[in-house]
């Protein structure tokens, strides 16, 4: 059986569950304490080295150490149902879109996170070396936040979904982005009609209660 390293507070193993739930695949978590650091000690680092999570060990023992080898080795591996698209256009448009809402929408929200919070000092990027916060890179995260809110907003005017026809990894990068952005204190609202819209539907999905 696959065993997802995790921790349910934060963002990046959530948007491995959901993609383990949307496949029906059964896996064993187990739980990786951000909050003490267990990231950064020695158990860890012999799993990861990268120190980061989600971690996925497959049957064979291998490592995957990061959401983009996770979901290639789960589409590759359980074919059904795709989440990384079907046709070469619509492979392409899923990786286009998760990129961007990566770029744009996740990691300026946790430029605003990590660059601010006093939990955070000297965590201003994950990972196994420590850097300093940079308070005008929390001001910028946040701008650069609220105008992905604009753009995503704009994008999903009479769309059910991100990226194709049907719900894909855009969505669950995208969703978890949304969540993501409560941290600091960034949600939609009734300037985001199509984002609200598009989050509500989401939120009828069985995963994203994981």
């Amino acid at each position: 059986m696959l065993t997802l390293y995790d921790f349910e507070m934060a963002p990046s193993p959530r948007r491995a569950r959901i993609l383990l739930a949307e496949k029906g695949i059964a896996y064993t978590a187990i739980q990786v304490d951000l909050r003490q650091q267990e990231q950064l000690g020695d158990a860890f680092r012999a799993i990861n080295p990268r120190c980061t999570v989600p971690a996925l060990r497959l049957e064979d023992g291998g490592i995957l150490t990061d959401n983009a080898g996770i979901a290639a080795y789960l589409e590759a591996t359980y074919p059904e149902p795709p989440m990384m698209g079907r046709t070469a256009l619509e492979r392409a448009e899923v990786a286009s879109w998760n990129a961007r809402i990566e770029m744009e929408g996740f990691m300026a929200i946790a430029e605003a996170l990590r660059n601010s919070a006093p939990a955070m000092k000297d965590r201003a990027l994950t990972g196994s070396v420590n850097y300093a916060q940079i308070p005008e890179l929390a001001q910028r995260g946040l701008a650069r936040a609220q105008q992905f809110f604009v753009e995503l907003d704009a994008h999903l005017a009479g769309r059910e979904f991100v990226a194709t026809e049907r719900f894909s990894l855009a969505d669950i990068t995208a969703v978890v982005a949304l969540d993501f952005a409560r941290v600091v204190r960034i949600k939609p609202g009734d300037d985001h009609p199509n984002l609200m819209r598009w989050r509500k539907a989401m939120g009828e999905r069985p995963s994203m209660a994981t």
